[in-house]
Formats: structure tokens, C-alpha cells, sequence
């Protein structure tokens, strides 16, 4: 049996962390197949040590062709150790983010370039694509909203400190990538309430499962 590679992915704040531990579950119920949930940047021990480099509010002087051969870096890590064994055993693997936030975030928001990113990323990733990726879409105030409620007690890390302009521009390379390839997106408005969210994820991921 092939495995089957989902990916959740939005904006910051669009709540795709939650979503994935809902998913976690509902799936480990539909399904005797292993389960394999992971997350990007991270996902691996070496890849979390870049996470952290990646992410630290300290690091305001790095540079954003840096910051996107870090997270290329580790996602290399990532699908080596984690994602592509996982895969060739006939695993799920349910992922928080992958390749298409690398190029929202640093391509489109970042003004590297989609084509640039998706180049760095193919090196790193030799081919691999997700069978399904859902898609979380909310306005950038939202989101941003919802960050600063979640985390009044804690620090935001450095992506999420970034101006309303650099979330709109996310949402666009979002919009662009989707636009590339509709086929593979699944688009859930994250603006509704975590029920609605999960319950609107959860048939289509359940539909992929089984087919």
C-alpha cells in the first residue's frame, strides 16, 4: 500500500495546529493505518534545531535568502529521517505546513521569488509532493488577532512579529500557488469557528483516506 501524505497549511493564526491534533485523532479512528503527524520548520531533531535559529525574535538581522535556505535545509532533514520512510511504509503522514509555505512566506512575502524558492525546495525534496493539502484561508487581521489573544502570556516568534503588510502578501503567494494548482488544494474559510473548520477538513481528509 502507498502511503498518503496530507499537509495543512494558512496564514498565521488561520489555527492549523489545532486542526492537526483534531485530525490526529479522527484519523487514528477511521483507520488501522499508522500515523505519522509532524510539522514544519522542525519534524526531526536536526530540523528542530533549525526551527529554532528560524524563529527566534532575537534574530532580526537575518537575511531572507537565508531564512529560506535554513527552512529548505531542515525540510531536506525532515524528509529523509521522518517524512519519506514514513511513506514507503504505507504510513499517513499528516504534516503542519511543508514546501508551499516556504514559498508564500519567502517567495511571495519575502520578494525572493516563487520560482527561486520552489528551485531551492525541489533540491531538498527530490519530487515529493503531498497527495492533499487543506488549505486554511483567513484575512491577515484575523489571524493576527487571534495570535495576540493565544499568546498575550508568551513571546510571538519572529515570523508572526512581521507587519500586517508581509501576512497580506502570504495570503497572496497562497493564492498564487493555489491558482497552479487546484487539483491538489482543498480551500476551508478558517474565518468560521474550530467546529465548522475541522468538521469541513475532516470529510474531505476522510474521502482521501478512503478511496
Amino acid at each position: 500500500m502507498n502511503g498518503l501524505f496530507i499537509t495543512i497549511e494558512g496564514p498565521d493564526g488561520a489555527g492549523k495546529s489545532s486542526l492537526v491534533k483534531r485530525l490526529n485523532a479522527a484519523i487514528q479512528k477511521e483507520t488501522t493505518r499508522p500515523l505519522v503527524m509532524t510539522r514544519e520548520p522542525g519534524g526531526s531533531e536536526i530540523a528542530e534545531e533549525i526551527r529554532e535559529i528560524i524563529l527566534n525574535p532575537l534574530h532580526t538581522k537575518m537575511d531572507a535568502r537565508t531564512e529560506a535556505l535554513l527552512l529548505a535545509a531542515g525540510r531536506r532533514q525532515h524528509v529523509v529521517e521522518k517524512i519519506r520512510p514514513a511513506l514507503s511504509r504505507g504510513d499517513i503522514v499528516l504534516c503542519d505546513r511543508f514546501v508551499d509555505s516556504s514559498i508564500a512566506y519567502q517567495g511571495q512575502a519575502r520578494g525572493i521569488g516563487i520560482e527561486e524558492v520552489k528551485a531551492i525546495n525541489e533540491f531538498a525534496i527530490e519530487g515529493l509532493r503531498p497527495d492533499l493539502t487543506i488549505y486554511l484561508d483567513v484575512d491577515a487581521h484575523v489571524g493576527l488577532e487571534r495570535i495576540k489573544d493565544k499568546k498575550s502570556n508568551r513571546t510571538q516568534d519572529r515570523l508572526e512579529l512581521e507587519e500586517i503588510t508581509f501576512h497580506e502578501e502570504v495570503r497572496k503567494g497562497y493564492s498564487k500557488l493555489i491558482e497552479q494548482e487546484p487539483e491538489r488544494f482543498s480551500i476551508i474559510d478558517a474565518s468560521k469557528d474550530e467546529d465548522y473548520v475541522f468538521n469541513e477538513t475532516w470529510a474531505i481528509v476522510q474521502a482521501k483516506i478512503n478511496e
